[in-house]
């Protein structure tokens, strides 16, 4: 908890809530719905609030969901404002694809920050059919990860893919 000053006086806030009045999101966890959700959510407010300020985006997470990374990417792409995006600690897997996100020249790493890209992997069980509709959609999702990342970064797609 921390203590802020509102207009009716002493307000005790959650540390994430304080933050936020000041445009700051933190993503510090492994990514999945709930998370995505919430970051989402969170973007959106402040967009709503102010479409001409930044946001402050820092990413300490070992990666997640695929389809909750990308929802979080996509809203940092749609929304106004820019996202500055800074790795505290790692940004790993989907963490990289968020923290890549970031717009151009907004995007920053401390210094004992570790970032690191994969290839996409899965288990599954299931009929050869259901494997190989998996399979597909593993690569067609490492093959987005790829262009994301190269967009970016200003590389050719075969130059991040190798």
């Amino acid at each position: 908890m921390v203590v802020g000053h509102t207009s009716f006086g002493e307000r005790a806030f959650d540390i994430y809530s304080r933050l936020l009045t000041d445009r700051v999101v933190i993503l510090g966890s492994v990514i999945d719905d709930d998370v995505a959700n919430l970051v989402v959510a969170q973007l959106l407010h402040l967009e709503s609030e102010n479409p001409g300020k930044d946001v402050n985006l820092y990413v300490n997470s070992p990666g997640g969901s695929v389809y909750a990374g990308l929802a979080v990417y996509d809203t940092m792409q749609y929304i106004a404002p820019d996202v500055s995006t800074t790795c505290v600690g790692m940004a790993m897997s989907m963490g990289a694809i968020v923290l890549c996100g970031g717009a151009p020249g907004k995007r920053f790493a401390l210094p004992n920050s570790k970032i690191m890209i994969h290839q996409g992997s899965s288990g599954y069980d299931g009929s050869p059919s259901d494997i190989d509709i998996h399979a597909r959609e593993v690569l067609s999702m490492r093959r987005r990860a790829t262009e994301i990342i190269a967009h970016h970064c200003h590389q050719s797609v075969d130059q991040v893919a190798d």
